[in-house]
């Protein structure tokens, strides 16, 4: 009998068993089918696309290329608010923000002229960026004029603008004999010409290429100063060359403003007191056609030894001022930033004075003294004169410093900088010095790392990786880095009109770490500026622009430098969490608001918290916006915002009741 029991007890014991496997089997069956059922409500299996039918009166104008925009209930099938604990309340009044008085409808915070006539004209200190106090800022929506149009799409937009859009004359008037822009009608057109070139910017590229290689790929990176309407910029395109231009906002009005309008990479600078916001050994090529610079005289006095240089005193008259200095303090910036074996090319006065110099108004001996300098200041930075052909000068910067101690010996000249870092430029005052190489050992070297040529350098590991120039960036995690932009954009794809449609050309990404982004956007007819904050630990600045892309430093607590409605896409990744202890997260928007164009799309990606934040405000700008998953799935703490800028003009704000 006992043995009977036993054998008893071990059958309930096996059974137990049994049924305690099977309803552990059982539960994670559940968890597998509800875990698949999760993921699978979280794919995207149709496209987002904001850009469907956006509630336009009938005196909307458009330019029959313009897809308008808003949030389609496509994207709302992408059910957030049942993934997370967050209440996204759509359902209370957002703080609306009232639209700015129309005299505003061009404003540049950072280089407004009266607040500008409060400094220095001395080497232009009043046309710099002077940014308004907290008390200043302004809370509300920069208006589009009435009428405006949506853009022409590339390559149409090089060509022709809407009238509307810029509404100023003036240029075509100033600058008519130099074909700069013409009125046709309702919109500009801009022929191509310019002060030096007559025959059309691209036959004067094609003279330029005679004279160095602008075909092969070695060059990339070009940076135009004093740049008019960027036609230089606009033509070198067709060469593979991406052209940073920049200009002053001065008497020439908005000419950045049409270069930006153009579809052309452009910002609002000024060769100044203070370094261009570029890093050292940026550009391929530096570029100056008549653009009123003083190469030969700064407003400085030298600080470096007289014995051993030629110091000539005279004065120039540029912009309607009168300088007084000694020596090229601008020409060590273009030296700072240009690569190791870059150029420098220069039309317009001095060069050819023997022909031009009556229609420049200048006698025969200022014109001399002023190449004279030029020539001097070049020798001594140890640039070697290339050519000088019909109305070009061309110089190129030495591959590495090696021979340049003993070309000092002979002309003497600014000694070697000793700043630590060549990179720092956010309101770094010019140094009158010569920004050191990195150090070689052969004279045959490229200081720094030599570059592959276009388009290989987009993706291969730049030298600054490669050497170990950016403290925590190894080339595994460059390489990773890189890997995950591919999902990225085939997902923003997916939220907004294809970046391969036309839609979108000029974009900007806020915050650009080594360029990922606009690397993966490098097949679209699009150019992305790629912004830096100042403030980022490490700068990779100068890894994007060894990757041959375009960018600039920023700090996005203050305006950046261009006018309003320039941009068809802002991407910000992480910005709000770098900023969220800095400054007010409303001021950075309202700023994205200014220079967004009516229609334009923004993508955030960031915490869950910092979203919802940002989508309370944005709902306030005349935004219409949704909050969507990580491209990975529900479970990944990252969530992206995707948010389109409705249509709205002055003229539709004054019409309501």
């Amino acid at each position: 009998m006992a043995r009977d029991y036993s054998g008893s007890q071990m059958h309930h014991q096996l059974e137990a068993k049994r049924r305690r496997l099977t309803w552990i089997l059982g539960v994670s069956a559940l968890c597998i089918l509800f875990y698949v059922l999760g993921a699978w409500q979280a794919t995207p299996s149709t496209q987002y696309d904001l850009y469907t039918k956006v509630a336009c009166d009938n005196n909307t104008a458009t330019s029959g290329n313009n897809g308008n925009a808003t949030l389609s209930s496509s994207s709302m099938d992408l059910d957030f608010a049942s993934h997370h604990q967050i209440e996204v309340d759509s359902s209370n009044t957002a703080n609306e923000f009232p639209p700015c008085d129309m005299s505003y409808s061009e404003y540049t915070p950072c280089q407004d002229k009266v607040r500008g006539r409060k400094f220095d004209r001395e080497m232009m200190k009043y046309r710099e960026r002077h940014c308004p106090d907290k008390e200043e800022l302004l809370l509300c929506l920069i208006p589009a004029p009435p009428n405006y149009k949506t853009p022409f799409k590339w390559p149409q937009s090089r060509d022709y603008a809407w009238y509307n859009n810029i509404p100023h004359k003036e240029l075509s008037i100033e600058k008519a004999i130099q074909n700069w822009i013409q009125v046709e009608g309702d919109r500009f057109r801009f022929p191509g010409g310019g002060t030096m070139f007559p025959r059309g910017a691209d036959a004067y590229i094609d003279d330029i290429g005679e004279l160095i290689p602008l075909t092969d790929g070695k060059i990339r990176t070009a940076v135009d100063t004093g740049c008019g309407v960027a036609s230089f910029g606009a033509y070198m395109l067709k060469r593979d060359i991406l052209t940073m231009s920049f200009a002053p906002r001065d008497t020439h009005e908005a000419q950045v403003q049409f270069a930006l309008e153009r579809g052309v990479p452009a910002m609002i600078g000024i060769m100044g007191s203070q370094r261009l916001p570029y890093p050292a050994r940026a550009f391929d090529l530096a570029h100056c056609s008549r653009c009123l610079i003083p190469w030969s005289d700064n407003g400085k006095p030298s600080l470096y030894p007289l014995s051993k240089t030629k110091i000539t005193f005279f004065y120039i008259i540029a912009n309607g001022l009168i300088h007084l200095g000694i020596d090229g303090l601008y020409l060590t910036e273009v030296d700072r930033i240009l690569r190791p074996g870059g150029y420098w090319v220069l039309s317009g006065p001095p060069i050819r004075w023997k022909k031009y110099w009556r229609g420049w108004e200048r006698t025969k001996e200022d014109l001399k003294r002023e190449q004279d300098s030029i020539e001097d200041a070049a020798k001594r930075l140890c640039w070697k004169k290339v050519t000088e052909h019909d109305d070009l000068a061309i110089w190129q910067k030495p591959i590495n410093h090696l021979k340049c101690v003993k070309i000092k010996e002979n002309y003497g000249g600014p000694p070697m900088c000793r700043s630590q870092d060549p990179d720092t430029a956010w309101y770094k005052n010019l140094e009158d010095c010569i920004t050191p190489l990195p150090e070689v050992t052969n004279e045959n070297d490229v200081a720094g790392g030599e570059l592959l040529n276009w388009s290989e350098r987009l993706f291969a590991v730049p030298p600054r990786i490669t050497y170990g120039s950016v403290p925590g960036i190894s080339v595994d995690r460059y390489v990773v880095e890189n890997e995950l932009w591919k999902d990225r954009i085939e997902n923003y794809n997916r939220l907004i009109t294809p970046l391969g449609s036309g839609r979108h050309r000029n974009i900007m990404d806020m915050n650009a770490y080594v360029g990922g982004f606009a690397a993966e956007l490098s097949k679209y007819p699009v150019w992305v500026m790629n912004v830096v904050p100042h403030n980022s630990d490490p700068d990779t600045l100068g890894v994007i622009y060894e990757r041959g892309l375009i960018g600039t430093y920023q700090d996005w607590c203050e305006g950046f430098s261009t006018y309003p409605r320039t941009y068809d896409l802002i991407h910000a990744n992480g910005v709000f969490t770098m900023y969220r202890d800095r400054c007010d997260m409303t001021y950075i928007l309202l700023e994205m608001d200014r220079i967004l164009r009516p229609q334009g799309s923004v993508i955030f990606r960031d915490t869950v918290e910092l979203l919802v934040k940002i989508k309370s405000i944005t709902d306030g700008m005349r935004w219409k916006s949704q909050i969507v998953d990580h491209e990975s799935g529900p479970f990944n703490p990252e969530k992206i915002l995707v948010a389109v800028k409705t249509y709205w003009t002055d003229e539709a704000t004054h019409k309501q009741p």
